[in-house]
């Protein structure tokens, strides 16, 4: 009797095209049931059990009562990330008003805990809008952006502000930004295995997801194959546990979450 195929919630933004390179266009296109989501609906659909696996915001995890994590593989970020900005119209002394992207969610608390905590700004009003960068600036001071469109963002007239590298000058630490989340009920089995042959697959064809990708996205390859291998980071390494640990910890001094719990990793053959 053959395995019921595991149903995968993944989030396309280009972070993230290298971990489901092999499941995306390799040897392990037929391996799952993808539901393509922005992050706000991969961590929904795990949360009622629509996905059995999902590459979910981190900050997710405190929110999802019984998950697991897959051991050594996230998205984070050493320093700078470049694909998670926060840019301003005014001095930053001066915002009053942002919009968020309503697809993210880490990065919001990730924004809420660089400026209420760092930099000590606490009447900052959030609204939740489409992620259109004009918009957002027409009619609020600032504005969080997130994924694709965060790299090709116009710097000239706006102050541009790097989350992961304003969070690793506070902290020391690296940031992560995903993790793939197992539901309690899920058989990964062999199939475990399949996560992280495809992340191989991927940063071993680095430079076929940049020519792919540059015709999608309009960024020059030669950006899009720097992105990667210098501004990712697709392990989940002491250094990158410590920062999310740091992170659960911090936005639950902030009432971000109701607690900090620590990682449960799923057993790994």
């Amino acid at each position: 009797m053959s395995r019921k195929k595991l149903r995968v919630s993944f989030i396309e933004y280009l972070n993230s095209v290298p971990l489901g390179w092999g499941f995306l266009n390799g040897p392990y296109q037929d391996a799952f049931d993808i539901l393509f989501d922005v992050p706000s609906q991969c961590a929904r659909h795990l949360s009622t059990g629509e996905a059995d696996v999902g590459l979910i915001p981190v900050i997710e995890y405190q929110r999802i009562p019984g998950l697991s994590v897959l051991p050594d593989i996230s998205i984070a970020s050493k320093r700078e990330v470049k694909s998670v900005l926060f840019v301003s119209k005014k001095p930053l002394t001066e915002v009053s008003s942002v919009a968020v992207d309503s697809s993210s969610r880490t990065s919001v608390a990730l924004l809420k805990i660089l400026l209420g905590k760092f930099h000590g700004l606490d009447s900052v009003t959030y609204h939740e809008t489409s992620p259109d960068p004009e918009q957002m600036l027409e009619f609020h001071d600032a504005a969080l952006i997130i994924g694709n469109p965060a790299l090709k963002v116009r710097r000239d007239s706006l102050t541009v502000y790097d989350l992961a590298a304003e969070w690793n000058r506070f902290t020391g630490l690296p940031f992560v930004f995903a993790v793939w989340a197992v539901r309690s009920a899920a058989d990964l089995g062999e199939q475990a295995q399949i996560f992280y042959q495809s992340r191989k697959q991927g940063l071993q064809e680095i430079d076929l997801i940049a020519s792919v990708y540059s015709k999608k996205l309009g960024v020059a390859a030669g950006e899009i194959r720097k992105y990667i291998l210098e501004n990712l980071n697709y392990s989940l390494d002491q250094d990158n546990l410590r920062g999310l640990q740091t992170f659960f910890d911090t936005a639950a001094e902030m009432g971000l979450t109701d607690s900090s719990k620590s990682l449960q990793f799923y057993p790994v053959g």
